[in-house]
């Protein structure tokens, strides 16, 4: 896609969120043999990217890459090759009632999983969801998986089994996947079953929705040290380039 922006050896998109929605919107009106794979991207799945060859080759492959924390959009902005807004995966759900689109939700336990699943029939009520299983499954569980997402034929097939197993999921079934999008979502069927609080709006106006995390969840430390690698890797890229242009 030329509408991108390179950070660390990735290419996101810089479409904002409704030039998003209407890309998705055509791929689903479309006659398309394959899905159409998006991947969601934080600082940290950035990081994980760079360590992680076959993470790596998957997002090399991915049809759309999409930037989903202000970190992302600071560093287009240092490359001063701006990202307009950051572009999360549930923004989907006004404009999938709106189309009576399907979904498939598959991840989180059987409870998120449910709740997901009846929070959406009460509050997008033309939204039918084709299918649902909890992200805990065996081998067998999974062949199952498959062919059930292959018989119901989505619009949409969300993935909420975590970074990077959920892309690379993904990527191992890609030829089987008839959903016609297909996208991981990281914990958002946690935040909107209210498993995990929801980012107050003052904090995401202050652009510290990782720091709010981080309080309430003490055990993301460790994570978050990636932040650290990001901000210092992304400065270094940059600059390093800016100079050269200079």
């Amino acid at each position: 896609m030329d509408n991108c922006v390179n950070i660390l050896g990735i290419e996101f998109s810089k479409l904002d969120l409704k030039e998003t929605i209407e890309l998705i919107n055509s791929k689903i009106e479309e006659n398309r043999n394959e899905t159409f794979h998006i991947i969601t991207v934080n600082p940290e799945i950035a990081i994980q990217i760079q360590e992680d060859s076959e993470l790596k080759k998957i997002s090399s492959e991915a049809d759309l890459i999409t930037p989903d924390e202000v970190g992302i959009v600071f560093a287009s902005n240092l490359k001063r090759n701006p990202i307009p807004e950051r572009v999360t995966g549930f923004d989907l759900l006004e404009l999938g009632n709106q189309k009576g689109w399907s979904f498939y939700f598959l991840g989180a336990d059987e409870l998120v999983n449910q709740k997901t699943s009846e929070y959406i029939t009460e509050n997008y009520p033309n939204i039918k969801i084709a299918g649902r299983h909890h992200g805990f499954f065996d081998y067998e569980e999974e062949l199952k998986i498959i062919e059930e997402i292959e018989d119901s034929k989505p619009d949409i097939l969300i993935v909420a089994l975590g970074s990077p197993l959920a892309d690379k999921w993904i990527y191992k079934y890609k030829s089987r996947i008839t959903a016609k999008v297909t996208l991981g979502v990281g914990g958002s069927l946690d935040v909107i079953t209210g498993k995990v609080k929801r980012t107050p709006e003052i904090w995401k106006k202050l652009n510290l929705e990782w720091l709010h995390r981080r309080i309430i969840n003490p055990s993301r430390k460790k994570r978050q040290k990636k932040l650290k690698i990001f901000a210092y890797r992304a400065f270094i890229e940059a600059f390093s380039k800016n100079s050269v242009k200079e």
